[in-house]
C-alpha cells in the first residue's frame, strides 16, 4: 500500500497541533523543486512511516518511481542509520527524506561517493538555508556545535535498489529540544543557534545543492577529483587531523590519525607501524579533537 500525502492522511484540526513544527507544504515543494530538465521528478510528503528508505527502495523496485523521486516523511518510526541503529525523533521535529538516484554513466566502483556528496550538500544547504555551520563526520554523520561540544544532528544511509539505482536516505534534526533529545550526544539545528526552523526552505536548499553536486559529480563520470568533491569533502571533513578508532568487519579495530579522503571515498589512517590504511567501511570513533 502506498502511503498518501500528507495533507490527506491528518486532519485539519492536528495540523497544528504544535504551532512551532508546522507541517510542510507539499505544494509549494513541488512547485519550487520539479520542473523540466530538473533531476528532482517528483516530490511525495507521508505523514508517518516505519522508513522513507525502506519505502522508496520497495518503489523503486516496483517500477513505480524514476530517478529524481523524493519520498518525506513528517514522523519516521522505523528509521535505520548505519549499523541498523534506530533513528526516531518527535513528529515534525526533523527533516526525514529519500531520494533515488541512478547515475548510470558513473562506473559502479565510483558509486560508493553518493552518501559523502550528500553529505557536502546536506552542509551546504543547511550553511545557506540555516546559517548553520557544520562538519562531516566520515563516513555519515553530520555534526553540529552545541554550547561549545560537537554533537550529532543528522545522518545519512545508502542503500542499493537493484537496477533502478540507489536510494539515499537524510534525517537531519532541525527543532529537538534538550529534553527530547534521544542521546546526550545528540544535537539539533535549533540548540545549534540556527537562524531559521523553517523545514520547507531547509529541504529546499539541501535538495537544490545535491542536484548541483550530483550534476558535477556525474558529468565528471563519477571523478571526486576532478568536479571538486574531493577537496569539498575533505575541506569540511571533522575526522580529518584527529587520532580516531576504525572498528571494521570482523571485529578488528585500527587506531590511528586519518590523514586523508582518497579518490575512493576511503578513510586513510596513518597508523603506529608507519602504513597508511585506506578504510572503506566500518565505525569511526573520534579520539581526540583535530589539530
Amino acid at each position: 500500500m502506498t502511503p498518501r500525502d500528507a495533507s490527506e492522511q491528518e486532519p485539519n484540526r492536528n495540523r497544528w497541533s504544535d504551532l512551532d513544527r508546522p507541517p510542510l507544504n507539499a505544494s509549494a515543494l513541488r512547485r519550487g523543486l520539479v520542473r523540466e530538465g530538473a533531476l528532482w521528478s517528483r516530490v511525495d510528503v507521508v505523514q508517518r512511516t516505519g522508513s522513507t528508505n525502506s519505502d522508496l527502495v520497495a518503489r523503486a523496485l516496483a517500477g513505480e518511481v524514476r530517478e529524481g523521486a523524493v519520498l518525506v516523511a513528517e514522523e519516521q518510526t522505523a528509521g535505520r542509520g548505519r549499523l541498523d541503529r534506530q533513528w526516531s525523533a518527535p513528529a515534525r521535529s526533523g527533516l526525514f527524506f529519500s531520494v533515488l538516484l541512478t547515475p548510470r554513466e558513473v562506473p559502479l566502483d565510483r558509486w560508493g561517493w553518493l552518501p559523502l556528496l550528500t553529505g557536502v550538500a546536506v552542509a551546504t544547504g543547511l550553511s545557506r538555508a540555516a546559517g548553520v555551520d557544520t562538519a562531516l563526520k566520515w563516513p555519515n554523520d553530520v555534526l553540529v556545535t552545541v554550547g561549545g561540544a560537537e554533537r550529532k544532528a543528522g545522518g545519512i544511509l545508502a542503500e542499493g535498489a537493484g537496477e533502478a539505482g540507489v536510494v539515499v536516505g537524510v534525517g537531519i534534526n532541525v527543532s529537538l529540544r534538550a529534553d527530547e533529545l534521544p542521546v546526550p550526544t545528540a544535537g539539533s539545528l535549533a540548540l545549534a543557534g540556527a537562524v531559521s526552523t523553517d523545514r520547507d526552505p531547509l529541504l529546499r536548499g539541501m535538495l537544490r545543492a545535491l542536484e548541483e553536486w550530483y550534476g558535477r559529480w556525474r558529468t565528471a563520470g563519477g571523478d571526486a577529483g576532478a568536479c571538486g568533491l574531493q577537496e569539498t569533502y575533505a575541506a569540511g571533513c571533522a575526522t580529518l587531523g584527529r587520532t580516531v578508532r576504525a572498528e571494521l568487519p570482523g571485529d578488528r579495530a585500527l587506531v590511528g590519525e586519518a590523514v586523508a579522503v582518497d579518490g575512493d571515498g576511503r578513510l586513510v589512517l596513518a597508523t603506529s607501524a608507519g602504513v597508511q590504511e585506506p578504510v572503506g567501511a566500518g565505525d569511526i570513533v573520534h579520539l581526540r579533537p583535530a589539530v
